[in-house]
């Protein structure tokens, strides 16, 4: 499968927020987000071709027990289900960072399920000739309920604004989802706008019970690759 990068980091969005993780970041997406902050893997995909072999062997050296495989999308990946199979049988916990619009019979400790909003929608970017092919495929309910029915999971909204908030209450809602698996994470790449962000959607968390994630990786190292 292509790879983008494999790194030694810690976990900066999420419930296991800061624990020291290997990234597998495979590249190559279904979708086209307009604030994607990878787009090294969707907007012009990059990387290595490697097996599965190699890359289980490259996630051994930094003996590090969790793993979190990542993208682009990596549910689309070709061999995903024996990589994660590879690394559940070398004793790692594996966290699948995933949009949801794609199964697969991956092994799995953690799905983090980060359905897209119509936030996501690029219609100005390149032209707008990927919005509605971004739009028909963001979300794919069958999807996510199979999803979080077979694997521990949690469900990350990226929110860019208020306007966000009602778009989650109906997918919460549609999807009958736990309230305490429910993750805001504000979206940005820049600190201040992050903090701005943080600052009214902690509020929102408090008010409503949902959980409120931060990008530790950002404010640590900034909006650099690799992190």
């Amino acid at each position: 499968m292509k790879i983008s990068e494999i790194f030694y980091s810690l976990q900066g969005e999420g419930t296991l927020l800061g624990v020291p993780s290997v990234f597998v970041r495979t590249s190559g997406c279904n979708l086209r987000c307009v604030w994607c902050d990878t787009p090294y893997t969707s907007w012009q995909p990059e990387g290595t071709e490697k097996s599965v072999a190699e890359i289980a062997s490259a996630v051994r050296a930094f003996n590090c027990s969790h793993v979190v495989v990542t993208g682009g999308e990596p549910m689309i990946a070709p061999g995903i289900a024996d990589l994660t199979i590879a690394l559940a049988n070398s004793g790692h916990h594996i966290t699948i960072e995933t949009a949801g619009t794609v199964a697969a019979p991956v092994a799995c400790d953690l799905m983090s399920i980060s359905p897209k909003l119509a936030n996501s929608t690029p219609l100005q970017r390149d032209g707008g000739r990927w919005a509605a092919q971004h739009d028909r495929v963001r979300y794919a309910p069958r999807v996510l309920r199979r999803l979080m029915s077979e694997y521990p999971h949690q469900l990350k909204f990226v929110v860019t604004g208020p306007e966000d908030l009602t778009e989650i209450h109906r997918l919460v809602e549609e999807l009958r989802a736990d309230r305490a698996r429910v993750l805001l994470m504000p979206e940005g790449r820049d600190e201040t706008l992050l903090r701005e962000r943080s600052q009214w959607l902690a509020e929102v968390c408090k008010q409503t019970g949902y959980r409120f994630t931060p990008r530790l990786h950002v404010a640590i190292w900034g909006d650099v690759r690799g992190t």
